[in-house]
């Protein structure tokens, strides 16, 4: 049986784009950073990623997620080679802000994705 192995030849490459003060982090921890960007930088980056058939895992910050970045949009549409994850700014009341939370929040309603505060259990 042959099992198939992933190209070895291109690292894949780990990049955060957002705001300066999470930036310090992920360049802590090995990614490639680029604080903030303006959208234009965002969308020259992911372009260049796509063109160059990259493979990456991109983290951005909220702010930057919300913005209407043509790559950006087509990244997340292609799936496969560059990843896309988003982050929300420190201090801020995390939320989901995938295809798959507005889905559910559209069978469910919104209340289902909002979590309980810390120590605090629903009853029975």
């Amino acid at each position: 049986m042959t099992e198939h192995a992933p190209d070895q030849g291109q690292p894949t490459r780990l990049l955060f784009l957002g705001e300066d003060n999470l930036a310090d982090g992920f360049r802590l921890i090995g990614f490639e950073t680029y604080p903030n960007p303006t959208p234009e930088d965002a969308d020259r980056l992911l372009r260049d990623l796509r063109r160059d058939q990259a493979r990456a895992l991109v983290i951005v910050d909220d702010a930057l997620m919300a913005q209407q970045i043509p790559n950006l949009q087509r990244v997340r549409q292609e799936g496969g080679r560059i990843v896309v994850i988003a982050v929300p700014a420190l201090g801020a009341q995390p939320r989901l802000t995938s295809e798959v939370a507005q889905r559910l929040a559209t069978l469910f309603g919104a209340a289902t994705l909002e979590t309980a505060p810390s120590g605090e259990r629903e009853s029975s």
